[in-house]
């Protein structure tokens, strides 16, 4: 394996431990600074299979996160949501998980907590690869927040035009949209599944003693029915005035 390049000599150290910047105990993250592009590049590639650590690289500044078993317990859920919402609304969806995301002409890499293409899905149907000269970003991005909140992730998603990033824990669900002036503004509802209440999602996420997944799933997808039918009632009765 080719040598790793070295963080450029600067006065602020390229590797910090100070309570800023080293926060393993309380928020498990570990941020280096003047990374060049290339060590990101070469760090990334030498650690191919790092399911609980995550890798967001911006400008020069590298951080490693790793996950706690509650963050990957609501990604899944949330992740298999997502899913459900897209078959009963008869959409056609491509997931790519935590697949890593790099553009050297931005300076900006990361790993979302899942990402999903629908408007782009024929695109990306039979890809097993991302190529940012090719292939479009992810239609929906999803960002779960235990240790801390998302919003500081949300330039990153920007810089990379992903349209929707919804971000949520366990108690709360919330939509933002990507707007022309390259930011992003909370939305009450998601376009991709117009109709749904999205901030009633995580009522359902809720640990149970007597409800199992797959209980949970069915019964997500029955309030999922329910709400379609609503919507498709509402819609006779305005065309019946």
């Amino acid at each position: 394996m080719s040598a790793i390049p070295q963080p450029k000599a600067v006065s602020r150290p390229a590797v910090s431990l100070s309570d800023t910047d080293w926060r393993i105990a309380s928020e498990q993250r570990l941020v280096l600074f003047n990374v060049p592009w290339q060590a990101y590049v070469t760090i990334g590639d030498a650690l191919p299979d790092r399911p609980n650590l995550r890798m967001t690289y911006e400008g020069g500044t590298l951080e490693f996160m790793t996950l706690s078993p509650e963050h990957e317990i609501y990604k899944k859920k949330y992740a298999r949501f997502i899913e459900t919402l897209a078959e009963e609304c008869g959409l056609r969806i491509t997931s790519a998980g935590s697949m890593t995301f790099r553009r050297e002409d931005i300076e900006r890499g990361f790993e979302p907590d899942d990402c999903f293409w629908i408007a782009h899905e024929p695109h990306m149907r039979a890809r097993l690869d991302w190529n940012p000269e090719r292939d479009p970003p992810p239609d929906l991005a999803l960002e779960i927040e235990i240790s801390r909140s998302a919003k500081e992730r949300l330039p990153i998603y920007a810089a990379f035009r992903i349209p929707e990033v919804w971000c949520g824990d366990g108690e709360s669900l919330t939509v933002h949209l990507l707007q022309p002036d390259g930011t992003y503004q909370p939305a009450p509802g998601s376009p991709t599944f117009p109709g749904i209440p999205v901030g009633e999602i995580p009522r359902f996420l809720q640990p149970s003693e007597t409800i199992d997944y797959l209980t949970m799933v069915r019964n997500f997808r029955d309030w999922v029915r329910e709400q379609l039918a609503g919507k498709k009632r509402t819609g006779r009765k305005k065309k019946g005035r």
